[in-house]
C-alpha cells in the first residue's frame, strides 16, 4: 500500500493525519509520504503523539521502501524503529528540516539500510561518518544524495566536510547526484568549496559572493546545474569563464540578480556550446559593452547553442 497525506499549515490537519496513521495496526505499507502545503504543520503536533503514530507504521509495515518525512518531529529513537523493521527494504528516505534527529541518528540508517538510494538531509546532520557509511561494501550504489545547507541565524558556525570522505562517496557510486541547496548569509560560506568537491546540481537561494563563485569553478568538477538567485553588482566575468573552463559537464545555467558583460557572457556560451541545454538569464543580468548590445547578443548566443535564444524578461505585472 501507498499513501501520501497532504496536510495545510493547521495544526489540526496534522493531528487528523497522525490519528489515521495510529490506526494503521494492520496495514503493512510500501511508501508513506507526510507533506505540509504549508509550514510548520507536523512540528506544531505534541512530539509524543507524531512519534507514536509514525511508530506503529514503522512496526507494521515491514517491507517500507520509500519514506517522505521532511518538516516532521522524527526523532532518533523511531529511526531506530524504523531500521529494526525495515532495514532491507528502505530505498529512498527524505528527511530534511528533521530538528531532533542527530547525526548518530541518521548514521544509524546508512549502517543499516544497504539497500538506501535517496536520500535527502539538512547539512547538519551530515558527516565523514555517514559519507563512509554510504560508500561501505555492503551498500548499493547511492543515486541521489541532497543536501539543505540552511542557515537559521547570521553568523552561523558549519563544520566541514573532508576531501577524503568525498573521494569514497566517488569511488563507491561514480554515478550519483550530489544536489546542494545554499541558504546562507554571505560570510557563512568560509567551510565550502576549499577543496573539490562532487556536487552535480548546485542552487544558491540567497545572495553568493564573486569570490565563492570563483571557488565553485575550482572545486565542482562534476557540476552539471548551476543556479545563483543573486550576486550583488559586481559583474561575474572572471568567475563564469572560469565555470566553463573547469566544469565540463555543466549542461545548465540560471543567473538571477547578478551582472555579466555581454562579452563575457558570449564567451561563457562559447567555451560550454551545444551542451548548454538550458540557458536561463534575466535581461537586466547582461551588461553591454563594446562588442554586443542587448539586440546583437541573442544572436551571438544562438549561433554557439545551435537553436533560438531569448534572455528571459522581467514580468511587468
Amino acid at each position: 500500500m501507498c499513501h501520501q497525506f497532504f496536510v495545510d499549515s493547521s495544526t489540526e490537519s496534522a493531528e487528523a493525519a497522525c490519528d489515521i496513521l495510529s490506526q494503521l495496526v494492520n496495514c503493512s505499507l510500501k511508501t508513506l509520504g507526510l507533506i505540509s502545503t504549508a509550514r510548520p504543520s507536523f512540528m506544531e503536533v505534541p512530539k509524543s503523539h507524531f512519534i507514536s503514530a509514525l511508530t506503529v507504521v514503522f512496526v507494521n509495515s515491514k517491507s517500507l521502501s520509500s519514506l517522505k518525512i521532511d518538516d516532521t518531529p522524527v526523532d532518533d529513537p523511531s529511526l531506530k524503529v524504523l531500521v529494526a523493521n525495515n532495514s532491507d527494504t528502505l530505498k529512498l528516505l527524505k528527511m530534511s528540516s528533521c530538528p531532533h534527529v542527530s547525526p548518530a541518528g541518521i548514521l544509524c540508517v546508512a549502517d543499516q539500510c544497504h539497500g538506501l538510494r535517496e536520500l535527502a538531509l539538512n547539512y547538519h546532520l551530515l558527516s565523514d561518518e555517514l559519507l563512509l557509511a554510504l560508500s561501505s561494501e555492503k551498500h548499493v550504489h547511492l543515486e541521489h544524495l541532497r543536501i539543505d545547507v540552511v542557515s537559521e541565524n547570521p553568523g552561523q558556525h558549519f563544520h566541514t566536510i573532508k576531501k577524503s570522505s568525498w573521494d569514497a562517496m566517488v569511488r563507491h557510486s561514480p554515478k550519483f547526484n550530489l544536489v546542494m541547496y545554499f541558504f546562507l548569509y554571505e560570510d557563512e560560506f568560509g567551510p565550502f568549496f576549499n577543496d573539490e568537491i562532487p556536487i552535480t546540481h548546485l542552487y544558491f537561494g540567497r545572495s553568493v559572493s564573486k569570490e565563492v563563485l570563483g571557488r565553485v569553478g575550482l572545486h565542482c568538477p562534476r557540476l552539471v546545474e548551476l543556479v545563483v538567485c543573486a550576486n550583488g553588482l559586481r559583474p561575474l566575468d572572471e568567475e563564469l569563464i572560469r565555470i566553463a573552463k573547469h566544469c565540463t559537464q555543466l549542461s545548465a545555467i540560471g543567473l538571477g540578480e547578478c551582472e555579466v558583460s555581454c562579452s563575457a557572457f558570449v564567451e561563457f556560451v562559447k567555451m560550454c556550446g551545444r551542451r548548454l541545454s538550458q540557458l536561463s538569464i534575466m535581461e537586466e543580468v547582461l551588461i553591454p559593452d563594446h562588442k554586443y548590445s542587448l539586440d546583437e547578443i541573442h544572436w551571438e548566443v544562438s549561433k554557439h547553442l545551435g537553436r533560438v535564444w531569448f534572455p528571459d524578461m522581467m514580468p511587468t505585472w
